[in-house]
């Protein structure tokens, strides 16, 4: 079976690249950031790793609730990248996941934790990347 090629990414000059997803035609911008000689005027590529973290927790959580019939519409959170200098890295990825009214039970808050906890992008990281991840019900 060949593989699917599933983006294009082409480099557009100053340390922009602009990625297309070929099923859809979506498309973003990325930019090197202010403190590595970039524009810092769209998401770096670090950027970009740390928020699709939470994106990607939400839509195993999402899965979850739907089995739960758990209304999880109106959760949100925030993301807080750190970078080590040497090696220049993502060193952690802090989330804060809230939603005050989330209508659930202990447990099932609790099996919605869990899936953020072993969402594929979580799995996928380095061992070495710290991952603070916090939930407020």
């Amino acid at each position: 079976m060949a593989d699917t090629i599933m983006a294009e990414v082409e480099y557009l000059g100053d340390l922009r690249t602009k990625a297309t997803h070929l099923k859809s035609g979506n498309s973003y911008t990325s930019d090197a950031p202010i403190d590595n000689q970039g524009k810092g005027e769209a998401f770096s590529p670090t950027d970009l790793v740390s928020a699709a973290l939470p994106s990607c927790m939400m839509t195993i959580m999402g899965q979850v609730a739907t089995r739960e019939s758990v209304d999880l519409r109106g959760l949100k959170s925030e993301v807080v990248k750190i970078m080590s200098a040497n090696p220049r890295k993502i060193a952690e990825i802090k989330v804060r996941f809230f939603h005050p009214n989330l209508v659930a039970t202990a447990v099932q808050k609790q099996k919605l934790e869990n899936a953020a906890r072993t969402c594929p992008v979580a799995l996928s990281l380095s061992a070495d990347l710290k991952q603070t991840v916090t939930f407020e019900w």
